[in-house]
């Protein structure tokens, strides 16, 4: 028989049989051998024997049956730290002060990586831009690799300013070395950055799809945010 979601099976009633085994039973024999012997679970047996009144006997709670009951609740105190304990690493630092042998494979202050690359080393990064090498400073990773358009705009203009960036000329990107040449990029704002890349400036037809896109979007998002806090 299926059960409903928040209603909880009856009980099983405790037969007048049970409760005199219980009554029996319960004072000098573990509660787990008591369980058994009256076929109910362990916590029915606890809540039975509460509502009687039943404890165990002075027998029981002396033998070594009664593990943790023979010696109070206070059970492992002696283990326990003391109060003004010290911690037994106390004045080490980290897991080498603990284990010694781990200094072995320890990084040193300013030890790099054993796959560290080379300053002026290549590499292409996630949107396909052939970036360069250029120091090992720590931190955000800008500081140490700079795009190869951006450099060779630079080696011939000088320093880049304020709110600018380097990009290449419309039809002219590309991440072979030696194409990147400064006659295939220019410098331009920020500001201006946004106007070429915002969907006003595509054609019409298409500008549409991209609203219709973004609407449709919209839509899934809101309907799949409502079903889970239908499921929660």
């Amino acid at each position: 028989m299926t059960k409903s979601r928040g209603i909880l099976a009856p009980r099983e009633a405790w037969t007048e049989q049970q409760v005199d085994l219980l009554r029996t039973f319960y004072p000098s024999f573990k509660s787990e051998d008591v369980a058994f012997m009256v076929g109910r679970p362990l916590d029915s047996v606890y809540r039975k024997a509460n509502s009687l009144g039943l404890k165990k006997s002075a027998e029981f709670l002396a033998s070594p049956a009664a593990c943790r009951l023979r010696r109070g609740d206070n059970v492992g105190s002696e283990h326990r730290f003391q109060k003004g304990q010290s911690a037994w690493n106390k004045g080490t630092k980290g897991i080498v002060g603990v284990q010694p042998a781990c200094r072995v494979t320890q990084f040193r202050a300013g030890q790099s990586p054993h796959n560290t690359l080379p300053i002026g080393s290549y590499r292409i990064d996630k949107d396909g831009v052939l970036q360069r090498k250029v120091s090992n400073d720590r931190g955000n990773a800008s500081k140490r690799w700079r795009g190869v358009h951006e450099l060779v705009w630079i080696q011939a203009n000088g320093a880049l300013p304020a709110k600018h960036i380097v990009v290449f000329k419309l039809g002219m990107r590309t991440n072979v070395l030696d194409e990147i040449t400064v006659d295939r990029v220019e410098c331009i704002s920020l500001a201006e950055n946004m106007k070429r890349n915002t969907r006003h400036n595509l054609p019409p037809e298409l500008n549409e799809v991209v609203q219709l896109r973004a609407v449709l979007t919209r839509q899934i998002n809101k309907r799949a945010k409502h079903e889970k806090k239908e499921h929660r």
